[in-house]
């Protein structure tokens, strides 16, 4: 057999009549599966100590009762799992019991460890999921870390050469100038301003994708914009590739920022021409579109009435596994100095922030589509509205404006600008000093500040302070980049206009004098 098996007989004991019992007979599997030696003629106390009055218990019920019993138990001594089988021997006249009974440690332990296992099955979950985690945020930091890298090559790059020009026509002017000759000036002033408005426009397109850029939408036509876009990008793709319009007739407004959106499409009409070394054509195309909710929830979209505007070129295409990754930031697939991988991200950043979307079509060899969605405006459009002033600030007198801008450059500048066209100044370099200012002075007629003040107020805290001072107070906001996250949290209120850094100075007159004519009207 390979179950053990053995008779035990009870005797009188320790405690009493029949309190203790004697193996009288046991089969060889009988140690195997118990893990006890020539047990034959032992008495259970001596073989198993404490645990023998258990032994006893069990089995004597048996011997009174006559009624077999199925049951597992551990023999602790041994380490041995036991199923065992016990019935009475005969009519009980002999004090017998036969015992039978099989060793099930093994499966005893795997039941102990799949409960463990269960038991701790939640914390090892979590500690799984945290080792995913940490395993993510270890691969976010890699990609961070590439694009920082990808990042710094191509920026450096452009901006080493903006900066070198714009270094540079100083020099000359200033060499120049030491010479007492008025010679090239002209035209190393106009270099020097070329590059500063180029490295502005760079700085507007990491904005833009950073969705930190402060737009200004205005219902436009986007048709009006074609003609002097076309000859621009003409212009800037040379004459190996012919540009064409198509507008559509009874186009829909669409309320966008016209000087980003401008930016927007000359960034895919300089993409496209980079696809088309051997030259070819970009077609620059406006629609109006219906999206329903099944597009729409494919787009990430609202389902309804949008306009679009599409730049295509007949040009290489872009591989497939390439249109999933290029409007991610900083992918390109240019050489290094010749790319930053921020066109087409600049380019979803304005979509999203207005509203839209981007969509890309492409074949290899058959060239690329990208298409800007932007919501259908229901309201007049610009053409339709009275213009805002678009001539040059006329001179102003008996005005007085405060500046508010910690940089000593930039402040320098905005009065030197705003005294020229006839404006009273006043300056103070952080939040706390203009107010005194605004409070022992009670002729100010408009207050220009920077965002990003210190002093422990920014620029809308103390335009707030202002206001409370002065209710009817102009209020022109100077902001560079990330303060602008600043205003997002609060209204602009009428009477208020945000100027993004850097300007021009015919721009910066220009606000000013706007806000003054609304003062007057």
């Amino acid at each position: 057999m390979d179950e053990g098996f053995c008779i035990i007989e009870f005797i009188d004991g320790p405690h009493g009549p029949l309190s203790d019992y004697v193996h009288v007979e046991a089969n060889p599997a009988y140690e195997r599966n118990a893990g006890l030696l020539n047990v034959v003629g032992q008495k259970v106390r001596d073989l198993v100590g404490d645990e023998a009055d258990g032994w006893v218990e069990t089995y004597g019920g048996v011997l009174a009762s006559g009624r077999s019993i199925r049951f597992e138990r551990e023999i602790v001594a041994t380490g041995h799992h036991l199923e065992v089988s016990a019935y009475r021997v005969g009519d009980g006249s002999e004090n017998q019991v036969a015992v039978l009974f099989k060793d099930i440690t093994p499966r005893v332990q795997a039941e102990t460890a799949l409960r463990e296992l269960n038991e701790t099955l939640e914390a090892r979950v979590a500690e799984a999921l945290a080792e995913r985690e940490e395993a993510e945020a270890a691969l976010r930091q890699a990609q961070k870390m590439e694009a920082v890298g990808q990042l710094t090559g191509g920026l450096a790059h452009d901006f080493n050469n903006l900066l070198a020009g714009i270094s540079g026509a100083f020099e000359m002017i200033g060499t120049r100038l030491a010479q007492g000759r008025t010679t090239d000036v002209e035209r190393y002033l106009q270099a020097g301003q070329g590059a500063a408005r180029r490295a502005t426009a760079l700085t507007h397109r990491l904005l833009a994708f950073s969705r930190r850029q402060n737009l200004s939408p205005k219902p436009l036509l986007a048709n009006s914009l074609l003609q002097e876009l076309a000859e621009l990008v003409r212009r800037t793709v040379g004459p190996s590739i012919k540009v064409e319009t198509v507008a559509a007739s009874g186009l829909w407004s669409t309320l966008v920022d016209e000087n980003q959106l401008e930016n927007a499409l000359l960034n895919l009409c300089i993409n496209a021409r980079d696809a088309m070394p051997e030259g070819g054509r970009i077609t620059i195309e406006t629609s109006n579109r219906w999206i329903d909710a099944r597009a729409a929830a494919q787009h990430r979209l609202d389902p309804g009435q949008y306009v679009t505007i599409c730049v295509s070129d007949t040009g290489t295409g872009i591989e497939k596994e390439d249109l999933e990754r290029v409007f991610d930031p900083f992918f390109t697939t240019k050489p290094i100095g010749q790319g930053t991988g921020l066109g087409l991200s600049m380019v979803y950043g304005f979509a999203r922030q207005s509203h839209g979307h981007v969509r890309i079509y492409s074949e290899i060899g058959q060239g690329t589509m990208v298409c800007i969605y932007l919501p259908r405006h229901d309201g007049p459009s610009e053409d339709e509205e009275p213009r805002e002033q678009a001539a040059a600030a006329a001179p102003r007198s008996g005005e007085t404006v405060l500046v508010i801008d910690d940089e000593p450059m930039v402040r320098m500048l905005i009065v030197d600008s705003l005294e020229d066209l006839g404006y009273g100044c006043l300056e103070a370099g952080d939040g706390p000093s203009g107010l005194q200012i605004l409070e022992n002075t009670p002729d100010i007629d408009l207050l220009v500040t920077d965002v990003g003040l210190p002093g422990g107020l920014n620029g809308r805290q103390v335009a707030e302070r202002a206001r409370q001072l002065r209710p009817g107070l102009r209020i022109l906001f100077v902001t560079g980049y990330a303060e602008n996250a600043v205003l997002n949290h609060g209204h602009i209120e009428r009477g208020m206009q945000v100027l993004t850094k850097p300007f021009a100075v015919e721009e910066l007159g220009r606000r000013i004098s706007n806000l003054m004519q609304q003062k007057d009207g």
